[in-house]
């Protein structure tokens, strides 16, 4: 393809192409960074678990969480992906709206 003759716009043409030079290696260094960072790990312990509050005294259940939920109450049952689904299924007990175990359950 020929170049144009106008000066204004081949100065265009030369900073367009600056551009995507940069762009390319600033993608390329985007993924180094990338390969050298942490792959988090699945946590340890139970995907899912029931929370419970305390009324009067008493273990209430609250709500299900995913296993690595920060929102989850003091008191905590593990449970299996059967159970969390059935729990949720039911309708008596929500599941979390932070981690949102019901859309991992796909629910």
């Amino acid at each position: 393809m020929p170049l144009p003759d106008d000066l204004p716009q081949l100065r265009t043409i030369a900073r367009l192409a600056d551009i995507l030079g940069a762009a390319a290696r600033i993608a390329e260094r985007e993924a180094r960074q990338a390969a050298l960072r942490p792959q988090r790990t699945p946590p340890e312990g139970p995907t899912w678990v029931l929370g419970y509050l305390r009324e009067r005294g008493r273990p209430v259940p609250d709500r299900v969480h995913l296993g690595d939920c920060r929102m989850t109450a003091k008191h905590t049952e593990p449970l299996s992906r059967d159970q969390a689904r059935g729990i949720l299924d039911e309708g008596k007990i929500a599941a979390c709206p932070y981690c949102r175990p019901d859309t991992e359950l796909g629910l």
